[in-house]
């Protein structure tokens, strides 16, 4: 096989959401405006790189509140937290910024209506995963957890005779959860749609995204750490999607020069948490090993942006006001 057969096929849309990028600038702008330490309870988003950076600037992670000394600066993560985590931070006169994803805060708000309304919740997320908790923390008494397939079965029969709505983690696969929800609706034939599709923008279009380049490459190299939901549907994605191979990364040191064995086109995507440098990085390596074709494959573009915590918007004058 000659260097002139070898290509690269990289996915668009690919890494930061407008969720990651409103997260990390708010704890960049907190750093700036406050000074170090600055706060975060739990990984600002799931990404390695993104943390240790920010460690090194002088945030502080830790993993719950009473960690965090009285009267502090306190950024609660991309994930969304659960009011019990918010009167904690209360009690504890900490001064916070909500990094929460709007769209987390969406399924937050779904989470409460559908309880005040007398609904039973079936969530379909991953047990243990900061948003989950999050969710489930707005109505405990009437939320179920359904963690895959598997967990269809073990919902009690009780529920039969309740209103059901089902919720998802909005970093699921989307083929996934439509066969979850379908499961659901067999043994709940009654169970009702949230009003609008809970899986964000850009899973979906990343997913999307990795299909499209799938079923042509040999290997598809996902940027992303493995504590990233929607970095690791991405490598379930693109086999399911006529990928030979792929693989999770958060460097591109960590790719075995053996998965390039045989290999003449390497898909390479991110993860929604995973910084751009990185795929920077993966596109280097992958071109000193002779892949130097690069074609970038764009199913979307998009342009949505979501405004920062009130107290870190720039303030407006008459002098950037005027004209």
């Amino acid at each position: 096989m000659t260097d002139q057969g070898k290509k690269v096929l990289l996915a668009a849309p690919r890494g930061y959401c407008a969720g990651v990028d409103r997260a990390v600038e708010t704890v960049e702008k907190a750093l700036e405006k406050y000074g170090a330490p600055v706060y975060v309870r739990k990984q600002i988003v799931h990404n390695k790189y993104v943390v240790e950076t920010l460690e090194q600037r002088g945030v502080i992670f830790v993993d719950e509140t009473d960690e965090v000394p009285e009267g502090a600066h306190l950024v609660f993560s991309a994930h969304g937290i659960s009011p019990a985590v918010r009167e904690s931070a209360a009690n504890l006169n900490l001064r916070t910024l909500d990094a929460s994803c709007p769209l987390v805060t969406k399924v937050h708000n779904e989470a409460k209506r559908f309880a005040r309304d007398g609904f039973h919740i079936l969530l379909v997320g991953h047990e243990g995963h900061e948003e989950v908790e999050g969710t489930a923390g707005e109505a405990p008494e009437v939320t179920h957890l359904v963690d895959g397939v598997e967990g269809v079965e073990s919902l009690p029969e009780s529920l039969q005779d309740q209103k059901l709505v089902w919720l998802s983690q909005t970093t699921l696969s989307v083929d996934e959860t439509m066969e979850i929800v379908t499961k659901l609706k067999e043994r709940f034939p009654h169970l009702q749609d949230p009003p609008s599709d809970d899986i964000c923008y850009a899973t979906q279009n990343r997913q999307a995204a990795v299909k499209k380049i799938a079923a042509d490459s040999d290997l598809v190299v996902v940027v992303g750490s493995q504590n990233s939901s929607n970095s690791k549907r991405l490598v379930e994605v693109a086999l399911e999607a006529g990928a030979k191979d792929s693989h999770l990364v958060d460097y591109a040191s960590q790719i075995d020069e053996a998965w390039l064995e045989g290999v003449n086109t390497v898909g390479v995507t991110s993860g929604a948490s995973v910084p751009e440098i990185l795929v920077g990085q993966v596109v280097d390596f992958l071109a000193e090993r002779g892949y130097t074709d690069v074609e970038e494959v764009t199913t979307t573009v998009e342009t949505i942006t979501f405004a920062l915590p009130r107290d870190l918007r720039a303030r407006r004058t008459k002098e950037n006001t005027a004209g």
